[in-house]
């Protein structure tokens, strides 16, 4: 019970530890200087929060900003590359392209729906030049994590594949990172692959453990204070359910369309309402 306690205000502790220090840091990089003029706007707390957040052009750290390359190309401009510390936070312009925050996208007169902070656009004599079209393939903060999460991803299993190769965990006990992930990967096998795939489990449990190992990386980066939100991102959600849709097609039999289309067992008046239900399902 005492040890229960103990633990108990240890959390408490460190969770008072961590919000009194958040928000010294926060003070001293939003907060005004000494010797200025106090801000006529109250702070938006919104932006803020979905800056560090969403995704964006550099990583937040305890106070400190890691910039990261922009990438644009523009038929009528060209190619251009720089760290998106040029943009100072898009204080400044840099090259005819500005980075929007809640304050320009005011100061230009940009539709807020349309135009949303964390995007670059094309500027000429300190307007919006809607005549030059761009295309951003920035290494955004999402992009640049996602990487991070392939390599590690890369890395674990390889140096485990070689550790079986040479015997070890086949004919020994396994060691090290070994003996923490075969019990995940045992798990997936018989707790997702087997009850849902049967027989034809073992094709495709080098995707569903591709899948799990990369979203559970991903997660465990996100959990790090500055780090991006990439499994929140809609567009990580849209190509995992792509390539999931692409899967299931190719591996579909005629069984498969069957219940679909032609559902055994079901009344045909109810045939009419199911269908539809059933192909739109693929999709949603």
């Amino acid at each position: 019970m005492l040890d229960k306690c103990f633990k108990s205000l240890l959390v408490l502790a460190f969770s008072l530890f961590l919000t009194v220090f958040s928000y010294t840091a926060f003070a001293q990089e939003h907060g005004p200087k000494a010797g200025s003029e106090k801000s006529e706007e109250k702070l938006n707390m919104k932006e803020v929060i979905f800056g560090h957040v969403m995704d964006g052009h550099e990583f937040h750290f305890f106070g400190a900003s890691l910039p990261l390359p922009v990438l644009l190309y523009s038929p009528q401009r060209g190619f251009s590359s720089f760290m998106s510390s040029n943009f100072h936070h898009g204080h400044e312009p840099y090259q005819n392209y500005v980075l929007l925050n809640g304050e320009n996208i005011k100061e230009l007169g940009l539709n807020p729906k349309k135009f949303t902070a964390g995007k670059i656009i094309p500027i000429k004599d300190d307007k919006y030049d809607e005549a030059i079209k761009v295309y951003d393939l920035s290494l955004t903060r999402n992009v640049v994590q996602m990487f991070l999460a392939l390599i590690i991803l890369v890395w674990i299993m390889t140096s485990i594949a070689k550790k079986y190769k040479a015997g070890q965990g086949v004919t020994s006990a396994p060691k090290g990172m070994q003996s923490l992930l075969e019990p995940v990967v045992a798990f997936v096998r018989d707790e997702v692959a087997v009850p849902n795939l049967g027989y034809k489990s073992n094709n495709y449990l080098p995707y569903l453990l591709t899948i799990f190992f990369f979203i559970l990386i991903n997660n465990i980066f996100g959990l790090i204070p500055g780090s991006a939100n990439v499994t929140g991102n809609i567009a990580f959600t849209l190509v995992m359910g792509v390539i999931s849709f692409i899967v299931t097609l190719a591996s579909s039999n005629k069984h498969y369309w069957l219940h679909i289309f032609n559902p055994p067992g079901v009344p045909l008046g109810v045939k009419f309402i199911l269908v539809p239900v059933e192909f739109l399902s693929l999709f949603l």
